[in-house]
């Protein structure tokens, strides 16, 4: 075969390869960028849907960061929400990893019916559901009564509230779960075995040895954990609504009212984007301190 003849064989190698890639940017620029760049264009327009959109220039942004007080509610509430829901999640899933990683019998099916209620617990349904336990007179109350404690308005009263959306997001642990399971699975056995040699106890092998080899997986649960907490909005919506006294409008809620409840779409825009600058600032933070306890196998030093 002569030169030509291989260079033409690598042109459709080239155009077998553009057409697996292509599915992907078709979605990617359908479903992605093209609604990222129409929302940010928005994002300084007046624009209910119905009409041609009128250009404002800054005044969304400016409106929202100095008249708001909607959305500086949204943003504390938010904020109380990722402080409380994340780290109680994070604590749980590892808890139940630790439990499952032990080698028991049948553990197989006890990873798979724990993983169960990640793969429902995003959905309408399940909030509603949540919702009905914590009425005043839901299963949670009934509960208690069994032990002569006087029962809550959980959903009711706004010091309650937001415990009950955290609480639901913690029940959702399946993902991180599996994640600190895979990242315990990886500790060397060496390590332990010399600490036990050494009259390690348990609990100074899981602080000392265990915690430092699956901080990588504690780091990156963590990260995606927060970034999901910040954009939570089904158990918001179907659970609260918001109530009682905005003491769980959720800042993605929040958007959602302005956009589909107001028909301010140029307004919900400009929210998304602050939203979206506010998620980079924080994942920033746990960035830039992730060199002081995460641990990597390969780090010099």
């Amino acid at each position: 075969m002569g030169t030509k003849g291989r260079l033409q064989k690598k042109k459709r190698r080239r155009s077998y390869d553009f057409l697996f890639v292509l599915p992907w940017v078709i979605g990617f620029l359908c479903f992605t960028l093209i609604p990222y760049a129409y929302s940010f264009y928005i994002s300084f327009t007046k624009y209910n849907m119905i009409g041609t959109a009128k250009w404002i220039g800054l005044d969304n942004y400016i409106e929202i960061l100095t008249k708001d007080a909607y959305f500086r509610q949204a943003l504390v509430v938010t904020i109380k929400y990722v402080i409380i829901s994340v780290p109680l999640k994070m604590f749980f899933s590892l808890l139940v990893a630790v439990m499952l990683n032990n080698k028991l019998s049948g553990s197989k099916i006890y990873r798979t019916i724990y993983y169960i209620p990640s793969l429902l617990g995003s959905s309408v349904a399940i909030s509603v559901v949540w919702k009905a336990m914590f009425r005043k007179d839901g299963v949670i109350n009934a509960f208690l009564a069994l032990f002569g404690i006087q029962g809550l308005e959980w959903i009711g009263t706004p010091s309650t509230a937001l415990w009950v959306l955290a609480l639901l997001a913690m029940w959702q642990f399946g993902s991180p779960m599996l994640i600190f399971l895979a990242g315990l699975n990886q500790v060397p056995s060496s390590l332990l075995e010399a600490a036990e040699v050494d009259g390690a106890t348990g609990i100074r092998k899981f602080f000392h040895i265990t915690l430092p080899m699956i901080s990588p997986m504690i780091f990156f649960n963590l990260v995606m954990q927060m970034i999901g907490a910040f954009q939570t909005f089904t158990s918001a919506m179907m659970v609260t609504n918001g109530g009682p006294v905005n003491s769980t409008l959720l800042y993605v809620l929040y958007i959602y009212n302005e956009g589909f409840t107001k028909y301010n779409f140029g307004y919900a825009a400009a929210l998304s984007w602050i939203l979206f600058v506010i998620i980079m600032f924080f994942t920033m933070i746990v960035f830039k301190t992730q060199n002081k306890w995460v641990y990597y196998e390969n780090q010099e030093g």
